[in-house]
C-alpha cells in the first residue's frame, strides 16, 4: 500500500514530472508522449504519476501554468527593480521577455505554440491571465503621463505581436545569420515607439 504523501512530497515529484514533460513534450510533440514515456523518464512506474495528476492533459496544463509563472515573473521582476523613468522600465521588461524565450525555449513554445483549453485547469488560466496582463501593465505609467497614443490593449498587443513573431521565425531558423532576432527585435520596437511617441529605448 502506497505511503501518505506529505505535502513536500507531492510538490517535489509533481516538479520532477513537469520538468520531464517539458523536455518531452517540447522534443515530440504533446500527441505523442505517453505518461509511460513520462514515467519512464524519471524512473517510477507508469502508474505513478496517475497519483499526482488526473490525466496528461493535466500534466501539460500544470507544465504550461509554470512557464506562464515563471514567465511573468521574470516580467515583472525587470519592471519592478529597473530604476528610472517609464522608457528604462519598458526596455528592460523587453529585455527580459526576450532573454526568457531564448533562455527556456521549451517551455516558451508550450505557452504560446499549443492550443489547449482552460475549462477545467484553473490554474493554467489563472496563470496564463498574469503573463497575459504583463503585456500591458507596463504601459501604465505612459498612459498615466498622457505619453501613450492609443489603447493600451491594443498597443501592448502590437509590441508583443512583433517580439514574439520575431521569436518564432529565429526558432524556426528562417532568419539570416546577419539579420535575426537580436537585431530585427530592437528596430521594431524603435519603429513601434516612435510611431506611438514613446520614449522607449531597443529592447
Amino acid at each position: 500500500m502506497p505511503r501518505p504523501l506529505s505535502d513536500d512530497d507531492i510538490a517535489e515529484f509533481r516538479e520532477r514530472l513537469c520538468d520531464a514533460a517539458e523536455t518531452l513534450f517540447a522534443e515530440h510533440g504533446t500527441e505523442t508522449v505517453t505518461i509511460r514515456q513520462l514515467a519512464e523518464r524519471i524512473g517510477v512506474s507508469p502508474m505513478t504519476p496517475y497519483r499526482y495528476f488526473k490525466d496528461k492533459g493535466a500534466i501539460l496544463a500544470a507544465v504550461r501554468a509554470r512557464g506562464f509563472d515563471r514567465h511573468a515573473d521574470a516580467l515583472e521582476k525587470a519592471f519592478r527593480e529597473t530604476p528610472g523613468d517609464a522608457g528604462a522600465k519598458a526596455q528592460a521588461t523587453g529585455e527580459a521577455y526576450v532573454r526568457f524565450a531564448f533562455e527556456h525555449p521549451q517551455a516558451y513554445r508550450l505557452m504560446f505554440d499549443v492550443d489547449q483549453p482552460t475549462e477545467g485547469y484553473p490554474d493554467l488560466e489563472r496563470a496564463g491571465e498574469r503573463s497575459r496582463r504583463t503585456m500591458t501593465s507596463y504601459l501604465e505609467p505612459f498612459a498615466e503621463a498622457g505619453q501613450l497614443r492609443g489603447d493600451k490593449t491594443l498597443v501592448g498587443h502590437m509590441f508583443w505581436a512583433a517580439i514574439h513573431g520575431a521569436i518564432m521565425l529565429q526558432f524556426a531558423g528562417r532568419l539570416g545569420a546577419t539579420c535575426d532576432a537580436s537585431v530585427i527585435i530592437p528596430a521594431l520596437v524603435e519603429t513601434l515607439s516612435r510611431g506611438l511617441s514613446m520614449g522607449v529605448g531597443d529592447a
